[in-house]
């Protein structure tokens, strides 16, 4: 499947940072109650560092690989990990994301 993704975070004099992309996902389940997941996302990322006076625009692009727990047929949670995550310039504060999954 795919999907568009947005997303708008404001610390009130500190920082406000909009990201606007889209992505590509496979959810598979190998055996029953077993949820896994592989995602690429790509994104556009306009950030303003309010505190330090900076402005940052850029493209981060990410690749998920993640497994959870089906715990009704429409509802799984667990964890994905982004293997292209680099701390240095990536919109994430880390390479590990935990999710919550609500099919319909």
């Amino acid at each position: 499947g795919g999907g568009l993704l947005f997303n708008y975070t404001a610390i009130k004099d500190v920082q406000k940072t909009t990201t606007i992309g889209a992505n590509l996902l496979v959810n598979y389940y190998p055996i029953e109650k077993l949820y896994t997941t592989l995602e690429f996302a790509e994104m556009h990322v306009n950030r303003n560092m309010e505190i330090f006076n900076t402005k940052d625009e850029f493209w981060d692009s990410a690749l998920f690989v993640g497994a959870g727990y089906q715990i009704t047929p429409k509802i799984s949670v667990g964890g994905k990990f982004n293997v292209l995550y680099d701390k240095d310039k990536s919109v994430y504060s880390s390479p590990f994301v935990p999710f919550v999954n609500i099919s319909f």
